[in-house]
């Protein structure tokens, strides 16, 4: 079994074998510690403010989108504040994923946090008249995406005995809606993935969560009608819904918790959301 806990500078991870012999290890307490962060989908929404958000907390940024412009225009406003190095891939693309962050400089290869926040919806149609293509998307990007940063990321974390990942799911992870169907299926894995991460991570020292938003004001709609702006527009018309700040304030909450503490599920959504 195996008990951590801080004292101190340290956590201490008691030992304690069929003997009832117990053995201390001490390994250094990170808490106050220049941290690193990888944001997934950070080029927008979300994801971009969760960077702003990070970097005004003093966290070291690697920044990863599909769209390099935006990346280097995010990098050139927080490199005064912090060290930013940004990747731009497709987390879709496992080759490339894994290209990317096993091939990251020195300096930022050993990742603290990670935010799984790269994930999008295709259409909403009934299942029957529904895009393959746009479930394939969905499921690449919102489920195997996920897995294949978290897979390249668990490797140095490992090694430190310690890490923080927190995937963005959507409260389509616990309910679902007319039409959802496929886009609701990949977070309610989402979720179930995170609750089997964290069981099998916990004893590695290593922190694993989840925050599910509700309705809120991104590109999201945008990409789900494949671009068309008015359908988009409509979405949050005469409704109050949340802004990609009020995330990134609890993102932020979540990873600056004490180590003995983990808030495993998080759900926000609007007042006026049901």
């Amino acid at each position: 079994m195996n008990i951590f806990f801080t004292k101190t500078n340290y956590k201490f991870a008691k030992n304690a074998n069929k003997s009832n012999s117990a053995v201390l290890t001490f390994i250094p307490d990170t808490i106050n510690m220049k941290k690193t962060a990888l944001i997934t989908g950070a080029t927008s929404g979300i994801g971009m403010a969760t960077a702003i958000r990070f970097a005004s907390e003093g966290i070291n940024l690697i920044l990863c989108g599909r769209r390099d412009e935006r990346l280097l225009e995010l990098k050139k406003k927080l490199q005064p504040k912090v060290d930013v190095h940004t990747l731009c891939f497709d987390v879709s693309d496992k080759k490339a994923t894994f290209a990317a962050i096993s091939n990251l400089p020195p300096e930022f290869s050993s990742i603290d946090i990670l935010i799984n926040n790269a994930g999008n919806a295709y259409g909403l149609d009934s299942i029957e008249t529904g895009n393959i293509a746009d479930w394939e998307f969905m499921i690449d990007i919102n489920l195997k995406g996920l897995l294949y940063v978290s897979k390249a990321v668990l490797q140095n974390m490992m090694k430190n005995n310690s890490g923080h990942i927190i995937n963005i799911g959507s409260t389509a992870a616990k309910n679902v809606y007319k039409k959802g169907n496929v886009y609701c299926a990949t977070k309610h894995s989402v979720d179930a993935l995170t609750k089997g991460m964290r069981i099998d991570l916990k004893e590695h020292g290593i922190k694993v969560g989840s925050i599910h938003p509700g309705l809120t004001e991104t590109e999201f709609s945008k990409v789900r009608f494949h671009g068309n702006k008015e359908k988009a527009d409509e979405v949050y018309s005469n409704v109050i819904s949340l802004k990609p700040e009020d995330l990134a304030d609890i993102i932020h909450f979540v990873i600056s918790r004490p180590y003995h503490i983990n808030i495993s599920d998080l759900v926000a959504m609007p007042i006026s959301q049901n």
